[in-house]
């Protein structure tokens, strides 16, 4: 079973790496880098400092740590399971791009996890009121992982296991920083009254 598995992640590996073209190569190898998305990353920050105020420094303080959790799992990982990329594998033709192989390991995708994590992340915290963005943050989270099997350094495999680690990572530290962010809210409601309210409330007594 499982060399089957390995046989059919292979082969999808090499239909969709074949599929490459001059044009192909430039334009996947600027997109695989993270600059080129500053604009897209504003976007969400405007989002969530609209929504949050000053809560967004919660929400970054969190992403900081998800982000940080997210890549070095995925190192950890590689480092156990010591599954070659394809770019290293001995004997499997594998187009490339610009000389780039990546590390010597490849499973899983910390491209695909840290994509995804920050996905599901931006949707769960902004929430239904902003839903018309969660198909163009997907589909970037997608194309991220998709760089990866075009480059030639992830097999399917690498970039699928990645997807559900980084989902299952985004999806708790969203949960964590909406009950955080509940929580504050709480705490600041039950602050006592201020100086001017207390003054008011002694000169009408019964309002």
């Amino acid at each position: 079973m499982i060399e089957f598995l390995d046989h059919l992640d292979q082969s999808v590996f090499l239909f969709l790496n074949g599929l490459h073209n001059p044009f192909m190569d430039r334009l996947i190898m600027i997109a695989t880098k993270g600059a080129v998305w500053i604009p897209l990353y504003l976007l969400f920050l405007y989002l969530v400092i609209r929504k949050y105020k000053w809560n967004t420094l919660l929400i970054i303080i969190v992403v900081t740590l998800m982000i940080l959790v997210s890549d070095q799992l995925s190192d950890l990982i590689k480092n156990s399971v010591h599954r070659l990329r394809p770019s290293q594998q001995p004997g499997l033709r594998v187009h490339i791009v610009d000389a780039y192989k990546g590390g010597t390991f490849g499973f899983y995708s910390a491209h695909a996890t840290n994509s995804f994590s920050v996905a599901v992340f931006i949707i769960l915290i902004l929430g239904k009121y902003y839903r018309y963005f969660f198909i163009p943050i997907l589909l970037w989270a997608i194309l991220m992982s998709y760089t990866r099997i075009y480059l030639g350094v992830h097999y399917p495999g690498d970039i699928l296991a990645g997807m559900l680690a980084g989902s299952l990572i985004g999806y708790l530290c969203g949960k964590a920083a909406i009950m955080m962010i509940s929580r504050l809210s709480k705490k600041k409601n039950n602050f006592p009254p201020g100086k001017d309210k207390w003054k008011e409330e002694k000169m009408n007594p019964n309002p």
